[in-house]
């Protein structure tokens, strides 16, 4: 088959001929129709990840149909259309991961290739979603368990609240922006960029800010009239200390990333307002099919940025890793 291989840190995955996985009992084969990336897959290529093993096929997203079975899978499995829980080893919402948690595409093979083999525990395939294309399935799982989780179990946002999300047009940060405005919250947002704010607000935030002007966050009190009952952020750093000045009293910041590094809060903001901090990664099983639910339900689309060829796809790498992007980057195949 082929596939985009990893064969060491710091260079580029290769299109190559791969050996087609062959099955256990209670696994299934799919035939990947699309895949996409997420930052993980390019940290993963610049060796800023934990247990990092090659050769490897990266790519935590995909949905496709299921080609072949193992000899314990009820025949009802064949030809279904699936989409692929990226959470291995996670199957209640418990309030951490297990200590052998994973991730689909690292350490175990990805949805980088035209075929993948998955082992049938509970929940990890659900029916694609009838209203989305095969490239929008495959923009779903990772980023979008990520802000679902963020949201709704630790921050449990409610209709009506006022909602902050930061560094919007990233994959999660704009699956928490569609989540919360499906979920009946004002969502605002920040970016250094004029352009994706606009794109945010075509969503149907309310409107934003750009965190790179001085006093950015007075500016977003002002415009929002009121201070964030919720506050998703992606990035950490130095920013997030104004995080508390806008959070309303008793408000909830839930982070799931660190991108901007390490960051200082002040202990009398966060007792006096009585806030909330809580950090969060990926997500389980249970929240993933509560996810899928709430997406057919809603009948939420994800966005997508770009597509591209699975041949062409180390230049995808490169185009996430500018960071211009807006929405997912899906590689079809």
């Amino acid at each position: 088959m082929n596939a985009l291989v990893l064969h060491e840190v710091k260079t580029a995955p290769v299109y190559q001929n791969f050996e087609k996985p062959t099955l256990a009992s209670d696994e299934v084969l799919i035939q990947i129709k699309a895949a996409a990336l997420n930052h993980r897959d390019v940290y993963i290529t610049q060796g800023l990840y934990p247990g990092i093993v090659t050769p490897i096929i990266l790519g935590s997203d995909g949905a496709g149909v299921v080609v072949e079975i193992g000899d314990a899978i009820p025949l009802k499995w064949l030809q279904q259309e699936v989409i692929i829980n990226p959470s291995i080893g996670w199957q209640k919402n418990t309030a951490v991961q297990p200590m052998d948690y994973s991730i689909v595409g690292m350490p175990t093979q990805g949805c980088l290739a035209e075929y993948i083999k998955i082992k049938v525990a509970d929940l990890a395939l659900l029916p694609k979603p009838n209203h989305l294309t095969w490239n929008e399935a495959a923009a779903l799982p990772l980023a979008g368990l990520t802000a679902y989780r963020a949201l709704f179990t630790k921050a449990k946002v409610q209709a009506g609240e006022r909602v902050l999300i930061s560094g919007i047009g990233g994959g999660v940060a704009l699956f928490a922006c569609q989540l919360a405005i499906a979920a009946g919250a004002e969502v605002w947002v920040t970016s250094s960029s004029e352009q994706k704010i606009e794109q945010a607000i075509a969503l149907g935030a309310k409107g934003g800010a750009n965190y790179k002007e001085e006093n950015w966050h007075q500016d977003l009190l002002e415009k929002a009239e009121g201070a964030f009952d919720v506050i998703i952020d992606s990035a950490g750093g130095d920013g997030f200390r104004y995080f508390l000045d806008i959070a309303n009293m008793g408000g909830r910041i839930a982070f799931y990333g660190g991108t901007r590094g390490s960051f200082k809060v002040s202990p009398q903001k966060m007792f006096w307002k009585q806030l909330s901090l809580f950090g969060s990664t990926m997500g389980s099983s249970e929240e993933f099919a509560e996810f899928i639910d709430f997406v057919n339900k809603t009948q939420l689309k994800p966005v997508v940025d770009s597509i591209w060829k699975l041949e062409d796809a180390a230049k995808a790498f490169d185009h996430l890793d500018a960071g211009k992007q807006f929405g997912k980057v899906v590689v079809s195949m």
